[in-house]
């Protein structure tokens, strides 16, 4: 005889196994790092990611898919270049085959692979991609193991118009979203001429640490500078990181007259760039331009910049290409935009072939609606726990008069208004 497993305090949750007397006990949750969105916020997200895909396209940029899991040797360090915090901290794992595969941590690195085996993608290519991105990584209140991405990128161009392009469509999404940043700006090639002008050897190492100096301060990063350089170096380094953009551009130094094209861009679209020979992204693989929108506080909301020894590596050929990203967990936390929730509930008080004619015109027309034969009240309290802003009621007195009556959730207000005077009001 089997023994079974007495306890005297079950917990809430439990199932049984194919063992009938064997209980397994089990307290669902979710994974640590990977968030969870319910209503209202599930709709704020959603409305993030709509402004930023209409966006996109509204610049001529396409939409793509690509596969969340890859070859672990697409995405090793000796495939890639240098070996960034992104790179080890990859999801890592084999199939049933065998096979070494991966979770994406970026998007970035897959277009590689995507030129090698779609040469013939006519250039330049402007794509987009919003989805869920991957990093294996201590978690905290604001960083996840699984969080979303929403990249675009412009593929054979290698115009400074086209990263004006990128950062005009930025500003206006940061604009719509009602987030205030600036946009800093640097150059790779410029910083690798201010380095070899004080003949600094190992270039890497110290754009390593200058990258540090928002975190560390000036003085940390000239004492962490020493292992690299001599005093005498250091101190020339840093008088001309202080210089400005038109001591770069009169002096001809290389990458200078990148950024100030893309300064006088800017004027034309609208926007201004900040120019700092501190800002420092993406060592493994960004070759010109760099950019990032910075708010108050010097925290980063999104960037980007260009690329030319990524997308065409596989081709053994340069492809030039830039792009901008944001992550919209960042974004989720600064807006200040409202979710969009259900427009209207229409509520048949026993008259439903009316109420359901009324709510597929309403649809049609492009309003958000729900439809319910609940009681008023009821259906009135579900509407206010979901903030519908408007209740739509149809009952015989309705039909006589040829008129609905809508109630303004928010002020109580009630009016007899014709079906086309309410879908004009909420089409507004």
């Amino acid at each position: 005889m089997q023994k079974e497993r007495l306890i005297q305090k079950p917990p809430k949750s439990f199932y049984t196994s194919k063992t009938e007397t064997t209980m397994v006990f089990f307290e669902p949750e979710t994974v640590k790092g990977f968030p969870e969105l319910l209503t209202p916020e599930s709709q704020k997200f959603e409305k993030i990611r709509r402004v930023i895909e209409q966006t996109y396209e509204r610049y001529g940029f396409l939409p793509i898919k690509t596969p969340s899991v890859e070859f672990d040797e697409l995405m090793r360090p000796d495939t890639i270049g240098d070996e960034d915090e992104a790179v080890s901290d990859r999801f890592r794992f084999q199939d049933k085959g065998g096979r070494n595969l991966g979770l994406r941590y970026e998007f970035t690195f897959q277009l590689a692979r995507i030129f090698k085996q779609h040469p013939t993608i006519k250039l330049p290519f402007r794509r987009y991609q919003v989805g869920s991105v991957f990093r294996d990584e201590p978690t905290s209140s604001s960083r996840y193991r699984e969080f979303t991405q929403a990249d675009a990128d412009i593929i054979g161009d290698a115009s400074v118009e086209s990263e004006a392009e990128c950062l005009a469509m930025a500003c206006d999404i940061l604009e719509q979203l009602k987030i205030d940043a600036k946009i800093v700006v640097n150059n790779r090639k410029l910083m690798n001429a201010i380095i070899d002008s004080v003949q600094i050897q190992n270039k890497n190492a110290v754009l390593r640490e200058l990258d540090k100096i928002d975190k560390l301060g000036e003085d940390a990063v000239k004492a962490n500078l020493k292992k690299h350089a001599e005093p005498g170096q250091i101190l020339t380094l840093f008088k001309l990181l202080e210089k400005d953009l038109n001591f770069f551009v009169k002096n001809l130094f290389d990458g200078a007259e990148e950024l100030f094209k893309l300064q006088q861009l800017g004027k034309l679209y609208g926007f201004t760039v900040e120019f700092s020979s501190y800002m420092v992204r993406g060592l493994s693989y960004y070759t010109g331009n760099v950019f990032e929108l910075k708010l108050e506080g010097k925290s980063s909301v999104g960037g980007g910049g260009r690329y030319d020894r990524v997308v065409g590596k596989f081709l053994g050929k340069q492809i030039p290409a830039v792009g901008i990203s944001f992550g919209l967990e960042r974004l989720m936390d600064l807006t200040k935009i409202e979710p969009d929730t259900t427009q209207a509930i229409v509520i048949s008080i026993d008259q439903e072939k009316e109420a359901i004619k009324v709510t597929q015109k309403m649809r049609k027309e492009g309003i958000s609606t729900l439809i319910t034969k609940e009681k008023i009240g009821k259906a009135l309290e579900y509407a206010d726990s979901y903030g519908i802003q408007n209740a739509i009621f149809i009952g015989s007195d309705e039909v006589k008069k040829k008129k609905l009556k809508l109630r303004n959730m928010k002020t109580g207000k009630e009016e007899y208004l014709t079906e086309k005077q309410i879908i004009s009001r909420l089409t507004k």
